[in-house]
């Protein structure tokens, strides 16, 4: 026999009745019943009862054994009683009598259990990681990412892509975050840079004439954490394709994340229509770049019917350049008590509050009622009515100034109303491209222009475009949005050197900084360079949607803390006085 095990904890039924096995796994728990000892024993494939009672050779061992600790048992396998079976386990229906056992491991007293769903501070979890990994749920999280990455990769060599490993030491390049750095050893006051993105090697790849490329890439990126985003690093579905629109990178992809959704979605709806949205909709709409398409609720203009109105405060701000009244509709939210506790979640989201208008019986029919209602008129409100297709018991709420003031306010007011008015499909999955991107932005208090998404993205109209105003030029760039959160990034790249020089000087750079900064991609481009754009996609943000969970951390193995440290490993230490004067680095104290 093995020296650990004959089976796993998963794999004895009925059939085994009568057999000595062997089995090793951790105590999950021990229970007394009345001088029986029942242990579950667990290991990653499973859970099976064993037993030992007074005339077992090893009950005096089985007395000592804790919870965690690491065993073996020999034993035989027999039926439960038909009132004693399990049908929760797939080995419900037997149990181990301990004939041996021997401790592989002991354990200590635990900081934090296995057994149960007892809530713990992170800090705990992850300190203990290893620990707390036992757990079932964390269990079952790892192994969903692992299969959702075999997945993706069977998915995408199905597709005629083929994976290439790009590396992981390299130069500095911009992505929109800060760098990780690394010192050379071997060119004292030099650095290397962790990747941000494969951006500028997959880039390269097409130049270099493979035509489909793909890569589960780490990236490192030193970034503020969010409960979405890691702040150091992640893993992202990386791929490029040759001689490519913006369309075939999503009849391409499409598939490959639809049917990883629909393989590992437990149960829930994928979305077969993918609308594509422009970016300046998006806001308009729901206030959002990456927006939850299962609320169905749609902002929209109401300028017009503040005009002029009654209601002082929007019609003299509409007198101002540049500003809008916009509407949330909220069917079913037609009562004062929800109308005033959105109104308090505007005014704790820094806003001044938000008017309402809301619906009900009234003498002649359907009555607008609310104190905006009674600024305006009746011949108002029903127009907004009308608008918004809105009728009894239903409730609209507005926001008014400069979009860019309180759009962001008003998406996640959107967010939270379709929640609490149940109008929120929890059972789907629903996708939207969002397209037409900006390529530059004004900065409010420079007034300089500059890049509001990827630099390498190639113009729409190419060098036409960017000879008149550049906060009217697109780029063919693209994202992709999942129940509120962004999944994918992408864009067709500007191949062309001419195009690529002028895009930048737009946003301030010098044909020499260009040259300076990217030199592989611009020596690249003088030889031929084919069109090509591609997309990534974030594998820990898929897994988390995909395992339920709220945030990031609970689907990545090893997570770094809100504060970017590693609290099991102790990073980031300090560098020995040897490790420094290899460097030939110092490191400067922190002024108090």
């Amino acid at each position: 026999m093995h020296a650990y095990r004959s089976h796993t904890c998963a794999d004895l039924n009925k059939s085994h009745v009568g057999d000595t096995v062997r089995l090793s796994g951790w105590v999950h728990r021990v229970r007394d019943h009345g001088g029986i000892l029942f242990i579950d024993l667990r290991d990653h494939y499973g859970m099976t009862q064993v037993l030992a009672d007074p005339d077992s050779p090893a009950f005096a061992e089985v007395e000592k054994v804790r919870s965690e600790w690491c065993i073996r048992i020999d034993g035989e396998v027999k039926a439960r009683d038909e009132s004693l079976i399990n049908p929760k386990l797939p080995t419900g229906e037997i149990e181990v009598f301990i004939r041996e056992i021997e401790v592989l491991g002991a354990a200590e007293e635990l900081p934090l259990m296995v057994f149960g769903d007892q809530e713990y501070p992170e800090e705990t979890r992850l300190r203990y990681r290893y620990l707390d990994l036992r757990r079932e749920v964390m269990q079952d999280n790892m192994k969903l990412r692992s299969d959702v990455v075999a997945s993706i990769r069977r998915r995408m060599w199905d597709k005629g892509f083929r994976e290439y490993q790009t590396p992981i030491i390299t130069a500095s390049s911009p992505e929109g975050a800060r760098d990780f750095l690394v010192p050379s050893r071997l060119h004292p006051g030099r650095f290397y840079a962790l990747p941000q993105a494969p951006q500028i090697f997959k880039q390269l790849i097409m130049v270099s004439g493979f035509d489909r490329y793909f890569q589960i890439a780490p990236c490192f990126r030193d970034e503020d954490p969010r409960a979405d985003r890691s702040p150091t690093d992640f893993y992202q579905l990386d791929m490029e394709m040759s001689f490519a629109e913006q369309q075939d990178v999503f009849d391409t992809i499409q598939p490959v994340i639809e049917g990883v959704f629909e393989e590992f979605g437990g149960g829930h709806t994928v979305d077969k229509h993918w609308p594509q949205i422009k970016y300046a909709d998006a806001m308009k709409w729901y206030g959002t770049d990456k927006p939850d398409l299962r609320n169905p609720i749609k902002m929209q203009d109401v300028s017009d019917h503040f005009r002029g109105s009654g209601f002082a405060i929007f019609a003299k701000l509409l007198e101002q350049d540049g500003t809008e009244i916009r509407a949330i509709p909220a069917p079913g939210g037609g009562s004062r008590k929800f109308c005033d506790r959105m109104n308090s979640y505007a005014q704790k989201e820094g806003l001044p509050g938000m008017g309402y208008i809301f619906w009900r019986e009234g003498e002649n029919g359907v009555e607008a009622a609310g104190p905006l209602a009674k600024n305006i008129g009746p011949e108002r409100t029903e127009a907004i009515r009308q608008q918004l297709g809105l009728g009894k018991g239903d409730a609209a709420f507005f926001l008014g100034g400069k979009p860019a003031a309180f759009e962001a306010v008003a998406g996640r007011a959107r967010n939270v109303i379709g929640e609490e008015l149940n109008l929120t499909d929890k059972t789907r999955f629903a996708f939207c491209w969002i397209v037409d991107f900006p390529m530059y932005e004004r900065d409010e208090e420079t007034g300089e222009i500059d890049f509001s998404h990827n630099p390498f993205s190639m113009p729409q109209g190419g060098m036409d475009a960017l000879e008149g105003d550049p906060l009217q030029v697109l780029g063919w760039q693209y994202d992709l949005a999942c129940n509120g959160y962004e999944l994918i990034s992408g864009a067709i790249r500007n191949h062309r050197l001419d195009t690529m020089f002028k895009a930048f000087s737009l946003a301030g750079y010098t044909e020499e900084e260009v040259r300076n900064r990217f030199p592989s991609l611009v020596n690249a481009f003088r030889f031929g360079a084919p069109p090509h754009g591609g997309c990534a996609a974030g594998i820990d943000r898929i897994v988390m949607l995909l395992a339920d969970q709220q945030n990031i951390r609970e689907v990545i193995m090893f997570p770094m803390n809100q504060r970017a440290e590693d609290l099991m490993m102790g990073a980031p230490t300090l560098p020995t006085n040897e490790q420094l004067r290899e460097l030939r680095l110092r490191v400067i104290p922190e002024e108090d």
